[in-house]
């Protein structure tokens, strides 16, 4: 009965026994409910590969639907003393070339209702273009708003670029004129950097984000159900009538939602490094080019730390805010504006060139952030590193004490304020009261 009165009169001591067996409980319970499950394990495995491999995949399929498609061009005045290009174009088996007698109408209107894709107009060069016999201009309408259309301008410029090149070294060969004299100068890119280098790069841009998204996620449902959801089975009461402390109970929940995000940061850039290269392997094939995933091994430790310790304060402020909802889905509102503001930094870290600073070592989430993208990078910038492991762990602790102030209130643990943070400080941080309505229990 001591234990009992302690309980449901304070915050109590903490027994680190009592939190091993209501961590289990927790966790046995997590393993029993769907939506924790999914959530938390099954998503950060699956989805974001599964959304790479279909975006992708769908990038693939609508390249080759556009590379087999035929593009209707029509022609107005083909260019004198160039039948070259006329006969290029004719053989070229994707374009099909409309005479502009055949095309009738407006082209411009047929181009824009989708029944021509592009014009090609040869007008006589002007100004000191025409000086060069033979030479013209070549105007191409078409519309970009339509794939068909804008895949007939790519093909007409690329043949027109390639007619032009053509042409201009048979009349400097006529001229007398060797390719060196008139060219004057080349440009050629050269790019240092190895296929495990650009794949590193890569990973840095793209994993990050979603590790972050991931360990909010599997936060997200275990904090409402835990707090909320506990409440709203009825189950709240009993279990603190129980000969646990207070604030044994409280922190085996925040355990075990700090345990479930962090296992959900982890398993979701497990699962992207491994299914990475396989899923991007066929759009670098179709470009020509290579890139190798390998994910430092010096990089895991500091990882997994950074999952924990952004689970640690995701898990701690999402108790905070669910801790004044009665049933799951107030819960869910309430937790959602957290979710996005944590998500919102992050949104902003897609720059390249960014730089783990001592500033945004300083920065919440942003630090977590840049601390994965470097170790994936295989740089390690220890002052930083060491300044983002102090303030993350000073902000998971100020959160922990923010929850226990809060939850050794019991009309906070009862559900009473339901929702309103407003009312709870007003009466509890600046001692103002006000009646509230009371919230009738059914027995039976």
């Amino acid at each position: 009965m001591t234990g009992a009165s302690s309980a449901t009169g304070g915050g109590g001591r903490l027994d680190w026994r009592q939190v091993g067996i209501l961590y289990r409980r927790e966790i046995r319970a997590a393993l029993r409910e769907k939506t924790v499950v999914i959530n938390s394990i099954l998503m950060p495995i699956f989805l974001y590969p599964f959304i790479m491999w279909a975006a992708l995949t769908g990038i693939l399929f609508v390249q080759g639907q556009t590379e087999g498609f035929v593009s209707r061009v029509a022609v107005r005045e083909w260019p004198k003393g160039h039948p070259i290009l006329r006969r290029r174009l004719e053989r070229d088996e994707q374009i099909q070339l409309v005479e502009w007698q055949r095309a009738g109408g407006d082209p411009e209107r047929q181009i824009k209702d989708g029944k021509l894709d592009a014009l090609v107009e040869f007008l006589p060069a002007s100004g000191t273009n025409a000086v060069l016999a033979g030479n013209f201009q070549a105007r191409i309408t078409f519309n970009q708003s339509k794939e068909r259309s804008a895949s007939a301008d790519k093909r007409l410029t690329s043949a027109l670029q390639q007619y032009r090149e053509d042409w201009l070294k048979r009349e400097v060969r006529a001229y007398g004129i060797g390719p060196a004299d008139w060219q004057v100068f080349s440009v050629t890119e050269r790019n240092v950097a190895s296929g495990k280098q650009m794949g590193t790069f890569l990973m840095g841009l793209l994993l990050p984000i979603l590790f972050v998204v991931m360990v909010a996620m599997g936060c997200f449902y275990p904090a409402v159900d835990a707090t909320a959801g506990e409440r709203e089975r009825n189950t709240w009461e009993t279990l603190m009538s129980t000969a646990a402390s207070r604030v044994s109970i409280v922190t085996a929940k925040y355990l075990y939602v700090a345990s479930l995000g962090g296992l959900a940061g982890i398993l979701n850039l497990a699962a992207m490094a491994a299914t990475i290269e396989p899923i991007f392997a066929p759009l670098l094939a179709e470009a020509g080019g290579t890139l190798e995933f390998a994910m430092p091994l010096a990089a895991l430790p500091l990882m997994a730390l950074a999952a924990l310790l952004l689970a640690g304060f995701v898990a701690a402020g999402m108790m905070i805010f669910a801790s004044f909802a009665r049933t799951f889905k107030e819960g869910q509102a309430m937790i959602t504006p957290f979710y996005i503001v944590i998500l919102l930094p992050v949104m902003f870290l897609q720059v390249p060139g960014l730089k783990f600073t001592l500033l945004l070592a300083l920065l919440p989430i942003v630090n977590v952030t840049m601390m994965v993208r470097t170790a994936i990078s295989g740089t390690f910038h220890w002052v930083p590193i060491i300044v983002t492991l102090t303030v993350s762990v000073a902000l998971i602790a100020v959160c922990i004490r923010l929850a226990a102030f809060i939850l050794q209130f019991e009309d906070v643990v009862l559900g009473s304020y339901s929702g309103s943070f407003n009312q709870f400080f007003q009466e509890r941080v600046f001692g103002r009261t006000r009646p509230r309505k009371r919230v009738p229990h059914i027995i039976g």
